[in-house]
């Protein structure tokens, strides 16, 4: 029995939970870096959606510390 695995869907709005999938990354730090205004959000009603842009000018703005 042979499982077909699907290609991810290049999204523009992430909710947290997938965005911190994308980011390899728990989701309770994805509320902390929104909450202090690391990564920027959305609201639309009572949710929370992440722009695929937003996330890769977080990712963008991270310094690789010195070996």
């Amino acid at each position: 029995m042979s499982t077909a695995i699907a290609a991810p869907v290049d999204r523009l709005l992430y909710k947290p939970e997938e965005a911190a999938e994308a980011l390899a990354i728990g989701r309770s730090t994805v509320y902390e870096l929104m909450g202090e205004g690391a990564l920027k959000y959305i609201k639309l009603g009572r949710t929370r959606r992440i722009r695929r842009t937003d996330l890769e000018a977080y990712v963008a703005s991270l310094v690789p510390l010195p070996n």
